[in-house]
Formats: structure tokens, C-alpha cells, sequence
């Protein structure tokens, strides 16, 4: 079985694999296969967990390869809080924030002024949150966990995997922030 954590990125998935790395019967890791191309970009191993918000760039193959032949996890936080921190993230060349704002929507970042920075976080939140639901609405082996309730909802999803390891040990990473902008 595949676990993947589908997000927008800025959301705790970091934390969260770093609480994964606690279960002993899968291996888990974020934004390992992100280089790779073609058929290789998805050849995670059985009894694996991945996080990697460029995944939802990826929701068609995704499904093509695996379908409901894993577990999906949307994780979500909030809205405001997402959106502050995608805004620190405009100076890093390869934020996925930038590439949404000059790739995506064509607006070269010397023209953005912090209105129109925090506008288009809020835009490129709504709409990887949307993908996602769309690609998970049927989907059989799925979660919604929200950083905001992240302890209960991640005991409920090691119970969906059927997890084993040391479950307050994992509970504890939550309290560690990595990856802060």
C-alpha cells in the first residue's frame, strides 16, 4: 500500500512525515521522487508514505498509476495562515508560489505588489485545494487531516493504514516546527 499526502505545500507536511518516520511498517519521505520524469516520477515503493505538494501538478498520472489502489491523504491548514506563509516565500527562485505567479498566471514577480502577493496565495490555495477534492472525490481509501487538529486527526489516520510503531513518539513531532519560512 501507497500513502500519499496531497497538499498545498506550507501546510505542516514536513512535520508530518517526520511524525511518519515513527511507523515501522512503512518507509516515508517528502518530495523524494520530485526530479524524475515519466514513469520513474512514481515509482514509490510498496509501504510507503510520500509527501509532495507538486503531486497535485501530477493528479491525472497519479490516478493513472495508482487510482484506488492507495491511500490519500488531503492535508489542509488554515487558509490565512498558508497564505502568510506562501508570502515569505517570493525571494526563493524556486518556491512553488513564484512558479504559480510567473509561470502560471504570467505575472512577473517585479510587478507584484504585497496585495496582489497575498491575492494570488489566496488563488493558488483555492485552487490546488479544489484539484485535490476533485481527484479524491472517488477515491475509496482517503482522509482529510487539518494541521489545526492534527493530533487527532492523525490518529485516525494511523488507524486507516494500520500503522505500527510508536504512536506518541510520532504525536510528539507535531509539537517541532520544520521547514518555517
Amino acid at each position: 500500500m501507497r500513502v500519499f499526502i496531497l497538499c498545498t505545500g506550507r501546510c505542516g507536511s514536513m512535520t508530518f512525515i517526520n511524525a511518519c518516520r515513527k511507523i515501522e511498517n512503512y518507509s516515508s519521505g517528502h518530495e523524494t521522487l520530485c526530479g524524475l520524469i515519466g514513469s520513474r516520477r512514481f515509482e514509490y515503493s510498496d509501504n510507503h508514505i510520500e509527501a509532495d505538494n507538486r503531486l497535485t501538478w501530477c493528479l491525472g498520472k497519479l490516478h493513472e498509476k495508482f487510482g484506488n489502489n492507495a491511500t490519500y491523504v488531503h492535508l489542509k491548514r488554515a487558509k490565512e495562515d498558508t497564505a502568510d506563509s506562501f508570502v515569505k516565500r517570493f525571494e526563493f527562485r524556486a518556491s512553488m508560489i513564484r512558479a504559480y505567479c510567473e509561470g502560471v498566471k504570467m505575472l512577473p514577480l517585479e510587478k507584484m505588489g504585497s496585495d496582489l502577493r497575498l491575492q494570488l496565495c489566496h488563488d493558488y490555495i483555492e485552487n490546488v485545494n479544489s484539484n485535490i477534492e476533485l481527484f479524491l472525490s472517488d477515491k475509496q481509501k482517503k482522509i482529510t487531516i487539518n494541521l489545526e487538529n492534527v493530533k487527532p486527526d492523525f490518529i485516525r489516520f494511523w488507524k486507516l493504514i494500520d500503522a505500527k510503531g510508536d504512536l506518541d513518539e510520532a504525536l510528539k513531532e507535531f509539537e517541532i516546527k520544520y521547514n518555517a519560512s
